[in-house]
């Protein structure tokens, strides 16, 4: 059985082919259905349906890194925290209790916290996936990650700023095509380098 813990065992490849997946996937769809996009992402930030959702998944895959021994494939993400170990058992309490209390209570830009939230989760594989691994083209993938958790922290602290670049993005066709074109660009580049370099790592 393999010791390493699951973001470890992640390739780069995979990481990499994951990633141009969801990139390309997302920037496509700006271009080909500009209006609907823009009318759900404007929507976004007050659908409480989505941010439920959204925290759930975010928290509940933070308590599978705190869970306890014995629980199967429920313990496979289970990761060492350090100082913090002694903290595991409360944070298994904790965890499910604000999943019940921030769904319930916080209203307002549930989703855009939720999202970053998720974001913040998702940056941890991704980053192990390009540790000390050989081609230079894998910071493709950390420089990524570091945007995204960049992000995320706004998302989570200052949402309403994620209103503001949608509203700001989505004024001007011009400037609505030009991130859906760069977006699309950065996960064809890394396509190109999963597909070309990475296989092996």
């Amino acid at each position: 059985m393999d010791p390493r813990h699951p973001y470890e065992q992640l390739s780069l490849f995979t990481a990499g082919m994951l990633l141009a997946v969801w990139l390309i996937g997302v920037h496509a769809l700006m271009l080909a259905k500009p209006t609907q996009v823009q009318g759900y992402m404007k929507k976004f930030p007050r659908d409480l349906t989505a941010g439920q959702i959204l925290i759930a998944l975010g928290l509940a895959w933070f308590w599978l890194l705190v869970a306890p021994d014995g629980l199967g494939k429920l313990s496979a993400l289970q990761m060492d925290l350090g100082e913090f170990n002694k903290a595991k058992p409360l944070l298994r309490l904790l965890v499910p209790a604000a999943v019940i209390a921030v769904a319930m209570s916080i209203r307002d830009f549930l989703a855009v916290r939720a999202l970053g939230l998720c974001g913040l989760m998702a940056a941890a594989p991704l980053l192990e996936s390009a540790f000390l691994k050989d081609p230079g083209s894998r910071l493709l993938i950390p420089i990524f990650a570091y945007l995204m958790l960049t992000a995320s922290l706004y998302m989570v602290g200052m949402p309403y700023l994620f209103r503001d670049a949608v509203t700001w993005v989505s004024a001007s066709r011009k400037r609505w095509n030009a991130c859906a074109l760069a977006g699309l660009a950065y996960g064809v580049a890394t396509l190109v380098c999963a597909l070309l370099f990475w296989r092996g790592y």
